[in-house]
């Protein structure tokens, strides 16, 4: 995403407090390597851009997800570009919708916060029907947390679908640094409302899989992920 483009981002709405940020986060922001200000989008496995201790903005999907074609955009794409997929997405048109399973969500929330202060800090995160978004402060290298949450996850809920030899996730991934506080707060606004932009829920707090749902509330971790 540019600069202007980067405000797209959880722009509107009123931002709840994310009272997990790293302590020192906003000195997080002050990196000088230039390639910490460029918005980073591939395929296959994420490059090694990323630092460890940069608060960072994953998105991945479900193979097969997006219509034939269409994909994450490509390096040098504006923040148009991701949100003009993260549509399609929402707008679940065509696809698997796995995601929406109580028992398959349930999975990869566990496996999300599992991790939480082991591989990374995690800030805010939702799972939609057949995406999530996640916004992490990484402990350890990125490649390596998604390697370990994307095969935890895409074993457990082929067992759960009966599912033998076909993908789950979808190869390619879509991942951001965030630059500055602003940023990251409309971010974790914009992962948070994202069941209630697309129509999932009227309320932030009434969603299931997400961040945004009161902690007491929240569904159970029974089985940790190794």
């Amino acid at each position: 995403m540019d600069v202007n483009s980067a405000e797209l981002v959880g722009q509107d709405g009123i931002l709840r407090p994310i009272v997990n940020r790293p302590h020192d986060y906003r000195e997080n922001f002050g990196v000088k390597t230039p390639h910490f200000l460029v918005a980073t989008f591939h395929s296959r496995r994420l490059p090694h851009l990323h630092s460890v201790g940069q608060p960072t903005f994953l998105t991945w999907r479900l193979d097969g997800s997006l219509p034939a074609g269409r994909s994450f955009p490509a390096a040098g794409s504006s923040g148009r570009a991701f949100l003009a997929i993260d549509r399609v997405l929402d707008t679940a048109s065509t696809g698997p919708l796995f995601l929406r399973m109580t028992e398959v969500a349930r999975v990869v929330v566990d496996a999300i916060r599992y991790r939480d202060q082991q591989a990374y800090q995690l800030h805010a995160f939702v799972v939609m029907p057949n995406h999530v978004h996640i916004l992490i402060t990484p402990l350890e290298e990125v490649s390596k947390v998604m390697h370990s949450l994307k095969r935890f996850t895409a074993r457990e809920a082929n067992l759960l679908l009966g599912r033998t030899g076909q993908p789950f996730w979808q190869d390619e991934s879509y991942d951001r640094l965030v630059r500055d506080d602003s940023e990251f707060e409309r971010i974790a606004g914009y992962i948070e409302r994202n069941p209630v932009t697309a129509g999932l829920a009227t309320m932030l707090e009434a969603f299931l899989w997400s961040s945004a749902r009161p902690i007491d509330n929240r569904p159970q971790v029974d089985n940790l992920p190794h």
